[in-house]
């Protein structure tokens, strides 16, 4: 039922909307949290993989498996940088979120590059809005270095949608593997990855409050997000589910002024919604006559 469909995937993007609260809350640094939230996707899918008997019909092509392999890292560096941002010192969830949802507008530019796809005039207005939007945020401050781009999480957020356009880009054509084995794969890879690096020195001392963060965002924002989105993905036709994810921004933005209590300036509202302009453009296809009109000419 596509009623339903749509209530799982409005569901999965607010729930994932709230994730820089939760991280705020957490106590915790960015790995041992990113370490945490693959340890629990990995528990949590895989179990539902073995319980499904979805590994049963998984056809593994070399292909494939090297692509799940390159994306794991590209999902594990989006994580952390995301994370990272979210935990700086003055930075917001809202301007960190603004910023991270470049993705689509660098996987356009990464596409075109790659698969020599040719950019839509709408492909074009979408880079100049967030490229115009994004000066704005970050021309907020009295100067613009590196160090004052990473203290506010400017820069973080912009590595985690490189990150994330590179996964985008990175999984084209993944075909025969579950979404369930792809995620499993991928956070496995997570947890191997960040095991020498996570310092669980930081897991000591912190309130049950902390605790219930921490859990929150591994089982509730990964493992139960992942299944609510991808069940209602293969459900609903793109021009739904694109319009559906506009809820994750739309639910940061909202914690992080109603919870959190953060103003932005008229400025960095225009840049927030150049941003919001590009993320729409990227979802406009040209219409048929358009494409005939042009392999004509």
């Amino acid at each position: 039922m596509k009623g339903w469909a749509v209530g799982k995937m409005a569901l999965a993007m607010m729930i994932f909307g709230s994730v820089g609260f939760f991280s705020e809350q957490t106590g915790i640094p960015a790995i041992e949290l990113v370490f945490v939230r693959c340890l629990c996707a990995m528990v949590f899918l895989g179990g539902l993989w073995y319980a499904t008997g979805k590994y049963k019909e998984e056809k593994w092509q070399r292909r494939s498996v090297m692509q799940i392999i390159l994306c794991g890292f590209f999902l594990i560096g989006n994580w952390v940088f995301l994370f990272t941002a979210f935990g700086e010192e003055g930075a917001s969830i809202t301007i960190v979120t603004s910023i991270y949802h470049l993705a689509p507008v660098i996987a356009l530019v990464l596409g075109s590059i790659v698969f020599k796809e040719k950019l839509s005039i709408f492909s074009f207005l979408a880079m100049v809005a967030c490229l115009v939007g994004t000066i704005l945020i970050a021309g907020e401050g009295s100067s613009i270095s590196v160090d004052s781009l990473l203290a506010s999480g400017i820069g973080f957020a912009f590595l985690a949608a490189i990150c994330y356009a590179l996964l985008m880009v990175g999984g084209k054509g993944i075909q025969g593997v579950s979404t369930y084995a792809v995620t499993f794969i991928q956070t496995s890879i997570g947890v191997v990855m960040l095991l020498p690096f996570a310092d669980f020195d930081a897991f000591i001392g912190l309130t049950m409050t902390n605790w219930i963060y921490i859990i929150a965002t591994g089982l509730i924002h990964t493992g139960i997000v992942y299944v609510l989105f991808f069940d209602s993905l293969r459900e609903l036709p793109t021009s739904i589910s694109s319009a559906l994810v506009f809820l994750n921004p739309v639910t940061a933005i909202l914690s992080d002024v109603f919870l959190i209590g953060f103003l932005p300036t008229w400025l960095q509202v225009a840049g927030i919604a150049l941003i919001f302009i590009g993320m729409v453009c990227t979802f406009v296809k040209p219409r048929p006559r358009t494409i005939v009109q042009e392999k004509a000419s």
